[in-house]
């Protein structure tokens, strides 16, 4: 998940190195499947490195997708999309957004995802989500890759 707008310059390289990694690991990248900002360099990155991507599109009209997005569900919900993106997801990756990126936390956290924010900083309000073992802040693409390797294999086991 991340803004549709680079919040920093380096975002768009980090969501392009998020998306090759989650390809090359064999995993399925869903965002919200728009032709900007981190959703497309995120699909980007995965289709390059031979992922499969799946966009959830706020609008009724396919049209609206990336070019990298393989399966494009409209919904014609706009925002409310997120809950599906949300839903829909084993765990939320995020990088830096606006307020549409903060609803997809907040929607994650309420549905008992967990949450992961690269190189976002969103406050103290989250604190106490960190303290519960479900919010995870990373800003190395290795750590963040280790760490869901491991998430996955557990998940796998139990």
């Amino acid at each position: 998940m991340g803004g549709s707008q680079f919040v920093h310059p380096e975002d768009e390289e980090y969501a392009y190195q998020i998306g090759a990694m989650v390809a090359r690991e064999g995993w399925v990248l869903l965002n919200g499947g728009r032709p900007s900002g981190v959703m497309e360099a995120s699909a980007r990155g995965a289709k390059e490195h031979g992922g499969i991507t799946v966009g959830i599109l706020p609008t009724d009209d396919s049209h609206w997708a990336s070019e990298y997005i393989d399966i494009p569900i409209v919904t014609g919900m706009g925002y409310a999309r997120n809950v599906i993106n949300v839903l829909s997801s084993d765990i939320i990756i995020v990088l830096p957004g606006r307020a549409g990126t903060i609803s997809e936390i907040a929607l994650a956290l309420n549905y008992g995802k967990e949450v992961i924010l690269f190189q976002f900083h969103v406050g103290s309000w989250i604190q106490s989500y960190q303290d519960e073992g479900k919010v995870f802040f990373f800003s190395k693409l290795d750590e963040l890759r280790n760490f869901l390797r491991r998430r996955f294999s557990e998940r796998e086991q139990s």
